[in-house]
């Protein structure tokens, strides 16, 4: 049975400043900004946290179909889909648009001046859950706003389980918007920022917003995860990586484990476990699919941080 990947297909376009920009943003003149950065390296990276989330299910072992839209631009994303044997029965082109994308400028102490271009992640709802079949379980993450509204309903309407994953798309929502995505899905997954905006928005603690889901999921990087279900709180740990090079992308690989394991019926200690080792994995690498294990390697990894195999 497939997992329906509902979020969005992304290229994100990475340059590096050699200087700060301290150096060349005046405070006292930030009314009247107008600067340009010389930026000599610079690389264009497949992400987008639909495409992320797949690439990270299928190194495992899971079955991902992914639903997004994508514009005139998408060619180089679909050979690379190609020759990850990843499906593309649901990205569908928008014609006259351009697929989503993030222009990051960063400089020597890793700060950021981010623009993201949505394009044709807004027309999401033109794609519908009914459409796919044989699928078991899946998630919207961010995603075109009223795609993910959309998703959510029919996710519920079909009675297939989901994971809400909110992530930077959850400032698009109000506290009532984002119950009534709860109160749809089976489980919730958000990084402990989004998961102090939640509450704040919803006017409720984490613990009672988790009495609504089978399991709500709280990501708190080096610091590890929390599952609230069955009315306790599992803390997981984080799991050592090789090397930090680069968190881009550690959220999605950490969902693709979640995703395996509500599939697989594996218990939360041990789906949390496998979350955290894929974000692990991720972070010693740039980009947010570059990093290649085996099946065999992850469950390898497995074993030697929690003492047994699982795959």
């Amino acid at each position: 049975m497939n997992i329906l990947i509902c979020g969005s297909i992304a290229y994100d376009t990475i340059m590096v400043f050699n200087d700060h920009f301290k150096n060349h943003i005046l405070p006292e003149k930030i009314h009247i900004l107008n600067v340009a950065f010389l930026v000599p390296d610079m690389r264009r990276e497949f992400g987008g946290c639909a495409g992320n989330i797949a690439y990270n299910l299928q190194m495992i072992g899971g079955q991902p179909l992914i639903m997004a839209t994508v514009g005139d631009d998408y060619q180089p994303y679909a050979n690379r889909l190609d020759k990850l044997n990843l499906a593309q029965t649901h990205v569908r082109p928008v014609q006259n648009t351009f697929t989503a994308q993030a222009f990051i400028t960063t400089d020597l102490t890793d700060n950021q001046i981010t623009a993201f271009h949505p394009g044709a992640m807004n027309h999401s709802h033109e794609n519908h859950v009914a459409d796919a079949k044989n699928i078991s379980l899946g998630i919207i993450a961010p995603d075109g706003r009223d795609g993910m509204v959309q998703h959510a309903h029919e996710f519920r309407e079909a009675g297939i389980p989901f994971i809400f994953d909110p992530g930077q798309g959850l400032p698009m929502f109000d506290g009532q918007e984002l119950l009534d995505f709860i109160n749809k899905a089976d489980y919730v997954a958000v990084n402990d920022y989004e998961g102090q905006l939640l509450c704040e928005r919803t006017k409720l603690a984490l613990e009672e917003l988790a009495k609504r889901v089978k399991a709500l999921v709280v990501t708190k990087g080096s610091e590890g995860s929390i599952i609230y279900a069955d009315g306790r709180q599992i803390n997981i740990p984080s799991v050592k990586a090789d090397k930090l090079t680069d968190p881009t992308g550690c959220g999605d690989a950490y969902r693709a484990g979640l995703l395996f394991g509500i599939a697989n019926g594996m218990d939360w200690q041990s789906t949390g476990q496998l979350g955290a080792l894929m974000g692990s994995l991720k972070i010693a690498h740039r980009g947010g699919q570059n990093h290649v294990f085996t099946r065999d390697e992850i469950d390898q990894r497995y074993f030697d941080n929690f003492g047994c195999r699982i795959l």
